[in-house]
């Protein structure tokens, strides 16, 4: 299809003047004076700030394209993004305050940090810097992907589609090399508010335009194709994937290094608690999104690519104005995790790695530099990679979140588990993910989700494993186990 021009240009001034915010949000020359106040904001943002920047940091292109390409080719399986986020919040509440609380006393910016001060372990902390470094490539891949599809369905005809897409994470490199985590924050208020306006303005007159009401959309859907609004009860993506898929990402969600990036930005822990509490409101667009991609299934010509499904469920709806609002809105909800997405990982590999086994005695001043710089090398590896595989991100990014979910017990166990021991933590983390990187390879997942097995065989080794190194550990202490275990004289509790 023929690009329009309306919309490409509304689409561009959008993009342009948020990244242009972006910058402006970094003006003062603190946002880049350490490496707490580059990639956590020094760890002062408010309740509305924490939820706009962690709703902008998780609810990304990846989210609405996704799943109502999910929708369109495999019906409501798509439907499991909604009980994994509201998994995922409900557990947090128990646990990101003490996790926030442990990082701002100690001045830790990753789970990597936490790691090795609770477990004094370089080791574990390394190895959960690689995991998260090279399991967020793909992540930020599908975020190039994401703006790629929709210059692609904007721009055909008008422009060189991979050369703007090169120079639009160019100018996010820059702006978040610039700005650190408040570019993003900052420009997450816009976005949001696009998600908000023009995905609610979507849902509702869509099914108006094209069947003239909600009900008449639904009723169309049970006569011409029941099959969209059922789970299958067997093959490889049944009930049973749907429920372990669910747990296992909802578990996942706040182990990725772009997500604790923004829970660490919080001021205080209660900021987190109403977080856990609110942050679920965001599931009323998710929930509509997906039925977008069954109103696609039935309006689309038979053949489309569900990869396209939204963006050409709106090509064909609207005028070239609201085209521009829409593509803008899913190319600014590329962009922005990217930023943060790139935040995070520059800050495993510069503390975690670098600082930890390259340059133990580098300068405050120099690691700065370090991280920030490295948001070029993780987005450049990104362009990289998405371009020379292209059809592998989708896989690779679920690859991802079962990779991820092997850290969970590392991190949020040890939180409450005084006597969980370092040697068990390893070992229990190595296991969970040769087991899952062994069922992705030879497919035999038993129409469970891969991460589920990995993270059982983890969980086991680790529980298994324990008793024969627990004794070292309960005499052991440290400043991070002093906090977590040791209690607090009722006289300098607070009230």
């Amino acid at each position: 299809m023929q690009g329009n021009l309306t919309a490409l240009l509304i689409t561009s001034f959008i993009v342009l003047s948020v990244v242009l915010i972006g910058f402006i949000a970094g003006r003062d020359k603190s946002s880049r004076s350490s490496v707490e106040e580059w990639s956590v904001g020094g760890r002062r943002f408010g309740p509305l700030l924490v939820w706009l920047l962690v709703g902008a940091d998780l609810y990304t292109a990846y989210t609405f394209l996704g799943l109502t390409s999910t929708a369109f080719a495999a019906g409501s399986i798509a439907f499991f993004a909604i009980p994994y986020t509201i998994i995922a919040f409900f557990v947090s509440y128990f646990y990101l305050p003490k996790l926030w609380e442990v990082s701002k006393k100690h001045k830790l910016t990753t789970l990597a940090d936490y790691a090795k001060g609770r477990f004094d372990s370089r080791f574990l902390s390394l190895l959960i810097a690689i995991v998260g470094v090279f399991m967020l490539i793909p992540y930020i891949d599908l975020q190039l992907a994401g703006i790629q599809d929709t210059l692609t369905v904007a721009g055909t005809g008008y422009i060189n589609i991979k050369f703007v897409v090169i120079i639009s994470f160019l100018l996010v490199a820059l702006y978040t090399f610039f700005s650190g985590i408040k570019g993003p924050a900052y420009t997450a208020v816009i976005k949001d508010i696009l998600v908000w306006v023009i995905m609610l303005f979507l849902v509702v007159s869509i099914p108006i335009i094209h069947f003239g009401s909600w009900g008449s959309m639904i009723n169309k859907i049970v006569v011409e194709s029941p099959e969209l609004l059922t789970i299958p009860t067997t093959g490889p993506k049944g009930i049973p994937w749907f429920l372990t898929a669910s747990l296992v990402s909802g578990l996942a969600l706040f182990m990725w290094a772009h997500a604790v990036t923004g829970v660490f930005t919080a001021k205080n822990a209660d900021v987190l608690r109403k977080n856990a509490i609110y942050l679920p409101f965001y599931n009323i667009v998710l929930i509509l999104v997906v039925f977008l991609g069954f109103a696609a299934y039935i309006v689309l010509p038979e053949g489309s690519d569900p990869r396209f499904a939204l963006l050409h469920l709106i090509q064909m709806s609207y005028g070239g104005v609201v085209q521009g609002l829409a593509y803008s809105t899913i190319a600014l909800a590329s962009l922005i995790p990217c930023s943060i997405m790139a935040i995070g990982a520059s800050n495993l590999f510069a503390n975690n790695i670098y600082r930890d086994f390259i340059d133990p005695n580098v300068k405050p001043a120099k690691l700065t530099m370090i991280t920030r710089s490295m948001v070029f090398v993780v987005i450049g590896l990104a362009l990289i990679f998405g371009m020379l595989f292209p059809t592998a991100l989708v896989s690779l990014q679920l690859l991802g979140v079962s990779g991820m979910v092997q850290i969970f017990p590392a991190i949020v166990f040890s939180l409450f588990w005084r006597n969980q021991t370092k040697e068990a933590t390893i070992i229990g983390l190595l296991v969970g993910l040769t087991v899952t990187f062994t069922v992705y390879a030879t497919g035999n997942s038993f129409g469970i989700y891969e991460g589920f097995w990995g993270l059982l065989a983890n969980i086991l080794a680790l529980f298994i494993l324990n008793p024969l190194f627990v004794k070292k550990a309960k005499n052991k202490t440290n400043p991070i186990m002093d906090q977590l275990f040791t209690k607090q004289p009722v006289s300098d509790k607070k009230i």
